[in-house]
């Protein structure tokens, strides 16, 4: 369905996002003719913005609140000609409509959901659980829909499958799969919609009327976000609003959708305009993470196969292709906590999960000292703020670390005295070993052009100096009877940007193994906002911090630029999203390209982490996007998973996930990247 001429990388639908809305119509009790021309009209609006999917609240013809008015014969037969007229409507527009409606099959009357579709009644799913307690009377009016499974429903005239057995399922679109449950169905024990997610729905669809009470809204979310957690799905909940009958009770309203336990979008309670509330849903991602979740498919074994005995009514979606944008955050950041509201409860989290981790290990290894290379960089500063941490809460005195500085042939002035002043200010035992005269001698003794005054910086020269930065500090905690704290972080993990074996690769505990390079930036930010170690630490933290990222192995040149690490391997920002994406997700390349120019081409577009310097906004093109994303998927996948298979310990921080081959992250040492690299070429267009 793209348009001609479009690459497809531009448009939404490739990469397995579905448009969603919930639809707050305007309503008037037992109103039906205006009713449903409420909801026809927010049906076109939602089509003018490009929506696959709406959902509108529970018996939305009639409106919810009309009492033994669902059992008249006249009301019955104007709610089934409604139902054709919605159907009709539907040829002309893209999204697939979910209304509700009260429905007669064999002398009973059921609380309906709908699906609608290219002038078509998909099907029909009646609620599971009628609440019949307080102000609801439901059996009074409605039959219980839970055990009508295999059977179908006439609806004026046109026979279609009815019961609480059926997801729906676009045939052009392969994750674009829902199941529908109403109301109290996801308040009740066993929600049936937790069956339709294990029989293959990534989208359920809850159509609610629910009057609002105190703490009402906040049950709501609850329940969202528990079942789009526990199912694995995303979970989109439409209620009730203003209009209803007040006779006894209040409407507010309330839309939202969750995906994986997370809030994409809601809408504005008590409006009293109609309203839609827009997101875009990854299913591709859903989809993934099932495949992750073993006990996701256990629960599904241990229902009974769902997927072998629900019927799929498919469908054929008549979208629109092209660049539709993306309507959903994409967070630059995704390993930097972004809840304004739990910022420094989640900073706090995991700056004690690496600090508990050391404590645990120097209980067990019982050190006299803890022996660490201070660079004056990020990470050898995050793993002294941790180490300095750890020995005050467990009551020694921070002298036991003993930190050195080892400048060697690219040590700016800079980063030395940012060293020195850490040290100094962190109150630790500081020492410095110039390690030049022993890298000139190895260098000599392995016949290195260097040696003889040619400026040959290559990797042999890098890795001498690294080498002796490691073997050093190994012998200086054989000697102060110690360990080496570990300074290497996952993002360098990921690249391979580390010295195998005698080099930074290697530690007896490695404390930022599961921390990327852009959360302990924000890390080192937090201890000083917050006061962690007062005041004296920070002006040598906001040194660290202005400090352009390099290993500083090679020699300043002559027009006085320093070597980058950045400029070598990419921009940390886009190299830990790219690792979030894979890591965690297993997402392929184009859709994370897809992800990423989204999030990072415009400075001036979405959210920004808290506290995020103005300075350090960047933006990226996708040319540049594909070309960082190319060079790290042959140095994640093809060049660096032997360092990383044998790596030391270090505890895992983030939910996305660490490297360990002992924890998240098992992977061949000789594979070859061909394959991702290819699928980023074939999908991703260079512009």
């Amino acid at each position: 369905m793209s348009e001609t001429g479009a690459h497809p990388f531009f448009d939404m639908h490739t990469h397995g996002f579905v448009r969603v809305a919930t639809s707050t119509p305007h309503v008037r009790t037992a109103d039906i003719a205006y009713n449903t021309a409420a909801i026809i009209e927010q049906a076109r609006a939602a089509d003018e913005q490009d929506v696959d999917l709406l959902l509108y609240p529970e018996l939305c013809l009639t409106s919810y609140a009309v009492d033994d008015l669902h059992m008249q014969q006249a009301l019955l037969d104007a709610t089934e000609n409604a139902v054709a007229e919605v159907v009709a409507a539907s040829k002309e527009i893209t999204p697939v409509l979910i209304i509700g409606a009260a429905l007669r099959k064999t002398g009973r009357i059921y609380n309906c959901a709908l699906a609608i579709a290219n002038g078509r009644l998909l099907g029909v799913v009646p609620k599971s659980f009628l609440p019949n307690y307080r102000e609801f009377y439901e059996k009074r009016y409605f039959a219980r829909g839970h055990n009508v499974q295999g059977q179908d429903i006439t609806v004026n005239g046109e026979t279609v499958p009815f019961g609480t057995d059926l997801v729906f399922g676009a045939e052009n679109l392969p994750g674009f799969t829902f199941g529908m449950e109403i109301c109290e169905d996801f308040w009740a024990p066993q929600p049936p919609g937790t069956l339709a997610a294990l029989a293959g729905a990534t989208i359920l669809c809850n159509l609610s009327a629910s009057p609002i009470t105190i703490g009402r809204s906040e049950d709501r979310h609850l329940l969202c976000k528990a079942s789009s957690n526990r199912s694995i799905c995303a979970y989109a909940y439409s209620a009730s609003g203003h209009g209803e009958s007040t006779t006894d009770l209040a409407w507010d309203g309330q839309g939202m959708v969750y995906e994986l336990g997370e809030l994409m979008v809601e809408s504005v309670r008590f409006d009293f305009d109609a309203e839609l509330c827009v997101t875009d849903i990854d299913t591709a991602r859903i989809l993934s993470e099932r495949m992750r979740n073993g006990t996701f498919n256990d629960g599904a074994e241990y229902a009974g196969r769902p997927e072998d005995w629900f019927r799929r009514v498919g469908f054929t979606h008549r979208y629109r292709g092209g660049d539709i944008g993306l309507r959903r955050a994409v967070r630059r950041f995704p390993f930097v906590p972004n809840r304004p509201g739990k910022l420094d409860e989640d900073c706090y989290e995991a700056f004690n999960i690496q600090v508990d981790g050391l404590m645990r290990r120097m209980q067990a290894a019982k050190p006299k000292s803890l022996v660490i290379g201070i660079s004056g960089g990020l990470d050898s500063t995050h793993a002294l703020l941790v180490a300095a941490k750890a020995c005050d809460r467990l009551g020694h005195p921070r002298s036991m670390i003993r930190g050195y500085t080892m400048p060697g042939f690219g040590t700016s002035d800079g980063t030395k005295s940012n060293a020195w002043k850490l040290m100094e200010a962190s109150g630790i035992t500081a020492e410095e070993i110039d390690i030049r005269p022993s890298a000139r001698t190895m260098l000599e003794n392995i016949r290195h052009p260097f040696a003889d005054g040619e400026p040959v910086y290559d990797t042999t020269f890098e890795n001498v100096q690294a080498g002796l930065r490691t073997d050093y500090l190994f012998r200086l905690a054989g000697q102060h009877d110690g360990f080496v704290v570990g300074t290497g972080d996952l993002s360098e993990l990921a690249l391979g940007w580390c010295t195998y074996g005698v080099g930074d690769q290697m530690s007896h505990y490695g404390v930022n193994s599961g921390v990327p390079k852009t959360l302990i930036q924000y890390l080192i930010r937090w201890t000083e906002r917050t006061d962690q170690f007062g005041g004296a630490l920070d002006d040598a933290l906001e040194a660290v911090l202005a400090t352009e990222i390099s290993p500083e192995l090679i020699p300043e040149s002559e027009d006085g630029e320093i070597q980058s690490t950045e400029g070598t391997i990419g921009p940390y920002e886009l190299n830990d999203f790219f690792l979030h994406h894979l890591l965690r997700y297993g997402q392929r390349p184009s859709h994370v390209a897809f992800l990423a120019w989204h999030a990072w081409r415009d400075a001036q577009s979405g959210v920004w982490p808290m506290h995020f310097p103005d300075d350090r906004r960047n933006q990226y093109a996708l040319g540049e996007i594909r070309s960082w994303l190319r060079k790290f998927l042959w140095r994640f996948f093809e060049f660096s998973q032997y360092k990383r298979s044998a790596m030391p310990n270090g505890p895992k921080v983030t939910g996305a996930g660490a490297l360990s081959p002992r924890g998240d992250w098992r992977a061949p040492s000789d594979a070859v990247a061909k394959l991702w690299q290819a699928e980023l070429d074939e999908k991703v267009p260079e512009n």
